[in-house]
């Protein structure tokens, strides 16, 4: 749990944290009795909302373009945190959860969801299947979630009644706010619906709420689909010759839509937007047969911080992080010499690494311009950190630094979400993309831990899926690191290995 202040903390939480010893028991006395009263004290349900300006250009004069940073105190997320351990033991004990949700669930990110969704797409285009893919945008999600709605739904599918339902009611019921911004305070105000934002609970909470969506979709096998959070993203695949079964999607959305009417959630019609990977003179086709639901497609979507293109070459998302990286790379450049080589690195590695490392593992098998690009990042941030010429070779630079290259820190990503998977420690949805190699003649690739290698087509389409890649990449790894006890392990000599490969002695 961050250590996140707010205004209206008595005690800051490293001072709080730094007491436990002293105050651990008088903090065990209100848990505990909050717990057996099923009752939240009125000074934890007070957030205090910051405005924030969405970007520095926009009119500040404008509401809608400054996002609200709620924050509680402290001490209320102590005792939300202990109250979302049971919580989540109960939801899995009961099994109830949404495979296909990965929005703050442990080993589940951003990545794992675009790697399970993009290498669907890619397996589908390696069939010589067209795709339709819908992102959905709902308006202030987690504002209009209605309470009496939440907590029946709570008492029907997961069971929960008594002093824990009135623990949550109490929770979610005469919450107030108060905004800050400078020196001005505004009087305190109720909030009637919505759970907590910048609460520990809420998300959990939101995500149960959405849950029903789930078994809306399933009812439609043609259709897949992934949440994060509440971004919500359907996408279909077909034969070039099936456009009729593109009713079935237009249906999905209809009855979806519904769903988000009757339980106070609002599609934003104008901000939904629509992905068509399929071969240009299909595509006028396809927008006709889903226009009645769909907006006009995109030439690309911005899907969870990755762009996502028809050809999904992911081209353009590379062009966007180059265009982020050397921007950052220029401004940093500007404050060199006041900061020590330690500092600089750090700065680096916050602002430009970050944007080369996001969804890497979605990278293999890009185009060598699209690769260039992005180690040509790489090696002006490393110029610039060590004050080397243009000139110079990169090589030897890159190696002192101990940089892994682009390309291998892609595949290093890839091998990490492999390992998670068959440990048990990424989500189902990618673990169940590989399979065990297994032969007639032999147990030694089992005993070795081989995957099988699924046939492909296309080099620039299922070779570059995860369920291909991955044990491609795994397989060619020394059998002792395939068989690394743990993670940290794994990923130690997983690193020495490619730095190896990278920079042969």
């Amino acid at each position: 749990m961050k250590l996140s202040s707010c205004s209206s903390d008595i005690l800051t939480p490293s001072v709080l944290v730094g007491s436990l010893a002293s105050i651990s028991p008088s903090l065990l006395t209100i848990i505990n009795s909050s717990l057996s009263q099923g009752c939240v004290p009125s000074y934890f349900k007070n957030a205090v909302v910051t405005p924030l300006l969405k970007k520095p250009n926009l009119d500040a004069s404008s509401t809608s373009n400054f996002r609200p940073i709620s924050k509680l105190p402290f001490i209320s997320k102590v005792l939300e945190k202990v109250v979302e351990t049971q919580l989540r033991s109960w939801f899995s004990k009961s099994k109830i959860s949404d495979p296909f949700q990965s929005g703050f669930l442990k080993q589940h990110s951003t990545e794992t969801a675009l790697v399970r969704v993009h290498n669907d797409l890619l397996m589908a285009a390696d069939a010589g299947k067209c795709s339709v893919m819908v992102l959905l945008d709902l308006s202030a999600a987690f504002d209009t979630v209605h309470h009496n709605v939440l907590l029946n739904r709570l008492k029907a599918l997961a069971g929960i009644s008594g002093s824990a339902l009135d623990w949550l009611s109490s929770y979610l019921t005469n919450r107030t706010f108060t905004v800050k911004s400078e020196t001005f305070s505004s009087d305190t105000a109720s909030l009637t619906c919505g759970v907590p934002q910048g609460s520990v609970l809420g998300p959990l909470l939101f995500a149960f709420y959405i849950l029903p969506l789930a078994g809306i979709i399933q009812s439609f096998p043609d259709i897949s689909y992934h949440i994060y959070a509440d971004d919500i993203q359907l996408y279909m695949s077909f034969m070039p010759h099936q456009l009729d079964r593109l009713a079935t999607l237009v249906l999905c959305l209809t009855q979806i839509s519904n769903w988000l009417s009757s339980n106070f959630l609002v599609l934003n019609a104008n901000k939904t937007e629509t992905l068509i990977a399929a071969p240009p003179e299909l595509q006028p086709k396809i927008e006709q047969e889903i226009a009645s639901f769909c907006p006009s497609a995109k030439a690309n979507i911005r899907n969870l911080g990755v762009i996502f293109d028809p050809a999904l070459s992911l081209d353009s998302h590379v062009k966007t992080i180059s265009r982020s990286c050397f921007f950052q790379l220029r401004n940093i450049s500007k404050v060199r010499k006041l900061v020590s080589t330690a500092d600089l690195e750090k700065i680096i590695h916050a602002f430009v690494s970050s944007r080369l490392d996001y969804c890497n593992a979605l990278f293999t098998g890009l185009s060598k311009t699209s690769l260039s690009r992005l180690q040509a990042i790489q090696n002006a941030a490393a110029r610039l950190l060590t004050k080397s010429s243009r000139r110079a070779h990169i090589t030897p630079v890159l190696q002192s630094l101990h940089w892994l290259p682009v390309e291998y820190r892609i595949q290093f990503k890839v091998l990490v979400l492999t390992y998670r998977a068959l440990n048990n420690q990424a989500p189902s949805y990618l673990s169940e993309l590989l399979s065990p190699h297994t032969t007639s003649r032999n147990l030694r690739s089992t005993s070795e831990n081989l995957l099988a290698v699924p046939r492909t087509r296309l080099k620039t389409k299922g070779d570059r899926a995860f369920q291909t890649i991955a044990p491609r990449l795994w397989n060619s790894l020394p059998s002792n690191l395939r068989l690394s006890n743990t993670v940290e392990v794994f990923k130690n000599h997983l690193k020495t290995h490619l730095f190896i490969q990278a920079f042969p002695p």
